[in-house]
């Protein structure tokens, strides 16, 4: 197999070959696992779960039956679920590991292999690095015995995971609600983009009393040829159009959409006569201070709390924790960071301490019941949310405003570069090379003062393919490849006022 661990595993073009996805790389790729967690425990056992995208039961039934050969006990999901409930169901059935199937946001070609720790976190460079040793030891021989999936359901070596693990993550998301019941009648559309969130996202916000819920028909069915949305990310305006036009049509007060797996979100709002697509540090900001707010009127913020996100991810969200008292730890980019730091609260005894996560790409954590992004949770918490301030006459807009005027205006923008094969490695590679040796240098018009190279390791942070910028003109630059795509991210922010 030619394919290499990524952020948080495999990610690639299905078809034929050793560089795409298809059955025999799944069978390495759970060989590899396999072998990582029978290195590290007596009785192994893997929790298994997948998506709506193209071929993701296969491969997951196939993931499960290559694990259950290799002697691990499989657990798996016997329908789509979101990736939010893989991690959860990892720490409740107490696994070594856990795999989901999905490439996330990505087109419709592309599936992925995505794996976790024991403690619910997508695994650490470290794991990957020697599950991807084991990976090239396989021999592709040991998962061709002719013994099927249905074989090992039957025997018990794989067992499907009941409807008990699925309610217990929505108790769970539940426990984090900040309203008794909704005060407004709050009109929301929803779309799932052909993916896995459509039971558990409606079930959570029927539960919490949204009345007027309408689902985008078109979209609601699971279906891995996204033919409404070839892109779907929720990030992108045009993954949320048909969306769009629904709530025009209803005047609805809130648009929803969650990507294929369900980990990520994204929301537009009614403002006057139109609509406002916000954006992933928008929301973010929106719901750090709605939800500090709020526990800190119900008297359950805790004495110290924790706000966790990445280093691309706004500093407004430290000015916004620093009113409450809460302390901010910065993270790399990959949400896999975030869980792990409530992991490192959870061993010191302090989990309770952890209060929001979330990144500028839309993730979003409302408690420490998973080590991943859920958009399960934030869709409760954004109806929770404008519920609470539609009830007093406000938008989510109009908040928004409040906020920027208290904190001031501070403006973020990514651009993508994307290039083909490992072109984009070179290219970090000549943006390192210049700013050593040219510090002189100029980007989008103005002077870089400083930088910093996290590939030395900085701050106490893990080595990594991360370069970030100081301009003249007080605007911050980070830039660092995609962990996924063949892209180079850059991360803008400047503060305005």
């Amino acid at each position: 197999m030619n394919l290499k661990f990524g952020t948080g595993g495999i990610r690639a073009v299905m078809g034929q070959g050793p560089d795409h996805l298809n059955l025999e790389t799944i069978q390495e790729a759970a060989l590899g696992v396999a072998a990582y967690v029978k290195s590290r425990s007596e009785e192994p056992s893997v929790a298994v779960a997948y998506d709506s995208r193209n071929h993701s039961e296969e491969f997951a039934k196939e993931t499960a039956r290559v694990l259950a050969l290799k002697g691990c006990k499989a657990y798996i999901y016997p329908r789509l679920m979101p990736t939010p409930t893989l991690s959860f169901a990892v720490r409740y059935l107490k696994c070594d590991a856990g795999v989901c199937i999905t490439a996330s946001h990505n087109p419709k070609e592309y599936n992925g292999f995505k794996v976790y720790g024991a403690d619910g976190c997508q695994v650490t460079s470290q794991a990957a690095a020697a599950i991807q040793m084991y990976i090239e030891k396989t021999d592709l021989k040991e998962a061709q015995e002719d013994l099927s999936f249905e074989y090992f359901l039957e025997s018990g070596e794989i067992e499907e995971i009941n409807d008990k693990v699925l309610k217990a993550f929505l108790a769970a998301v539940l426990k984090r609600r900040t309203q008794k019941e909704l005060t407004s009648s709050l009109k929301v559309v929803y779309t799932p983009l052909h993916g896995a969130g459509l039971s558990c996202v409606s079930s959570i916000l029927k539960h919490i009393g949204v009345k007027n819920l309408q689902l985008v028909k078109e979209q609601a069915k699971p279906d891995g040829s996204f033919p409404t949305c070839p892109y779907p990310n929720p990030e992108e305006k045009e993954a949320l159009n048909l969306g769009l036009d629904y709530c025009r049509k209803l005047e609805a007060d809130l648009l929803i959409a969650t990507d294929p797996d369900s980990d990520r979100i994204g929301v537009a709002v009614r403002h006057g006569e139109e609509y406002w697509q916000l954006t992933g540090n928008q929301v973010g900001i929106l719901l750090l201070d709605y939800i500090l707010k709020c526990r800190q009127e119900a008297g359950t913020l805790p004495e110290k709390p924790v706000i966790i996100k990445t280093i691309v991810t706004t500093s407004m969200a430290d000015k916004i924790a620093a009113q409450y008292g809460a302390e901010v730890i910065n993270t790399l980019t990959g949400f896999k960071y975030i869980g792990e730091q409530i992991g490192l609260l959870e061993q010191k005894g302090e989990a309770k301490r952890f209060v929001f996560g979330f990144e500028e790409s839309c993730g979003y954590l409302i408690g420490s019941y998973v080590r991943d992004k859920d958009a399960v949770g934030a869709a409760m918490a954004v109806c929770e949310m404008a519920d609470a301030y539609k009830s007093i006459g406000k938008t989510l807009v109009d908040v928004l405003e409040e906020l920027y005027e208290t904190y001031g205006r501070y403006v973020t923008e990514l651009k993508n570069y994307t290039f083909n094969g490992a072109e984009a490695d070179r290219r970090m590679s000549l943006i390192r090379k210049g700013l050593a040796e040219k510090p002189d240098m100029k980007m989008r018009g103005s002077k870089v003062v400083r930088y910093q190279d996290y590939q030395e390791g900085v701050e106490g942070f893990p080595k990594a393919d991360v370069v970030k910028l100081w301009m003249e003109d007080g605007s911050e630059v980070v830039i660092r490849p995609s962990g996924t795509e063949p892209k180079i991210k850059v991360y803008t922010e400047r503060k305005d006022n």
